[in-house]
C-alpha cells in the first residue's frame, strides 16, 4: 500500500495532466457540435472494428463444429437421397407389386481425414473412426464432392483407405450421359487426374461428361460423381479408349468423409464364394 501511495506522490503531476485533459476534451465534445460528431463518429467505428474482428475470431474457432453438424446432415441427406432412388426404381419396375421398401442396405457414418498423402505413388488416408463405429475393410468412402476412396484396413479407432489417387486402385464405373461402363484407375503424377479405362470404341464420350459409379460391386451405391472428362484417347493396345479425368475430390484440402457402411457385403461374397467352390466340384 504505502509503494502505491509513494507512486502516485511521485507521478502526482502526470495522473493531474491526464485528469484536467481528459476534463478539456469531454468540454471539447460536450459543447461543440462537430468535434462531437467527429468523435462519436470514429468511436463507432473503432468499436465496429474491434466487434468485427471479435466476431470473426469466434465464427473462426467454431468452423470445426459447424463443419461436423453439417457433415451429420449431409449422411442423412444423402441416406435420404440414396432411398428415394432405390425406391424409385424399384416403382418404376413393376408399379403393380409396390407394397413398400425395405430400408437400404447402405449407411453412412462421417469421419475427419486425420492424416494423408498425395504425392507417392500409393497415397493412403487415415480416418479417425474404425472398427468400433462399425467400418470394416472394402467399404466406400465419399466426401461431399464424390468418391474419395475404399477401406483398406482397419483398427479399434482409425481406419487406412486406399483413394482414387492409388496406382493400386481400381473403381467401377460409367459414363453418364451413356450409361457406357469402364475402371477407374490412377497413374503417378498429378492428384487431380485418372483415367477410365476399358471404354469401347464405339461410345463417343465428349469433354465434361460426368463419369460417376455404376452400383455394379457392393461397395458404393450408383450414380455418386468421381469426376468429369477432360480429354479423350486409345488404349496401348487400341482395343479400347482411354479418358482422363478430372477427379471431383480434391485431396490437398478434403477433410469431412462419409464411410458407406453395407452391412449385407459380407453375406453376398459368402454366398458367391460357396457358388463359386461347387461349381468346382463338378
Amino acid at each position: 500500500m504505502q509503494n502505491l501511495i509513494d507512486f502516485i506522490v511521485k507521478y502526482k503531476h502526470w495522473f493531474v495532466f491526464f485528469l484536467m485533459e481528459g476534463f478539456c476534451l469531454a468540454l471539447l465534445f460536450r459543447f461543440n457540435n462537430y468535434q462531437g460528431s467527429v468523435f462519436f463518429t470514429t468511436a463507432n467505428s473503432f468499436v465496429g472494428g474491434i466487434y468485427s474482428a471479435v466476431d470473426g475470431v469466434t465464427s473462426y474457432v467454431g468452423l470445426n463444429s459447424v463443419n461436423l453438424q453439417l457433415e451429420k446432415e449431409n449422411e442423412l441427406l444423402r441416406e435420404e437421397v440414396h432411398e428415394m432412388k432405390r425406391e424409385l426404381a424399384a416403382h418404376r419396375i413393376d408399379t403393380l407389386q409396390f407394397e413398400g421398401f425395405n430400408r437400404s442396405r447402405y449407411r453412412f457414418v462421417s469421419a475427419q481425414i486425420v492424416n494423408a498423402t498425395t504425392n507417392h505413388s500409393m497415397n493412403l488416408l487415415t480416418l479417425n473412426k474404425g472398427s468400433q463405429d462399425g467400418i470394416r475393410p472394402e467399404m466406400g468412402v465419399v466426401s461431399s464432392s464424390g468418391v474419395v476412396g475404399i477401406v483398406f484396413l482397419t483398427s479399434d479407432h482409425y481406419s487406412i483407405v486406399m483413394p482414387l489417387i492409388n496406382m493400386k486402385s481400381k473403381v467401377s464405373c460409367q459414363l453418364k450421359d451413356h450409361q457406357s461402363f469402364g475402371t477407374m484407375e490412377w497413374e503417378f503424377g498429378s492428384c487431380q487426374y485418372g483415367y477410365m479405362t476399358g471404354v469401347p470404341l464405339h461410345v463417343k464420350a465428349s469433354v465434361d461428361e460426368v463419369v460417376e459409379t455404376n452400383g455394379h460391386s457392393d461397395i458404393f451405391p450408383s450414380g455418386i460423381p468421381i469426376g468429369k472428362v477432360v480429354s479423350m484417347g486409345q488404349s496401348d493396345d487400341g482395343l479400347s479408349q482411354k479418358l482422363k479425368v478430372l477427379l471431383a475430390v480434391d485431396y490437398t484440402s478434403v477433410h469431412n468423409v462419409s464411410v458407406i457402411t453395407n452391412y449385407h457385403h459380407a453375406e453376398k461374397r459368402t454366398l458367391e464364394f460357396v457358388a463359386d467352390s461347387l461349381m468346382n466340384l463338378e
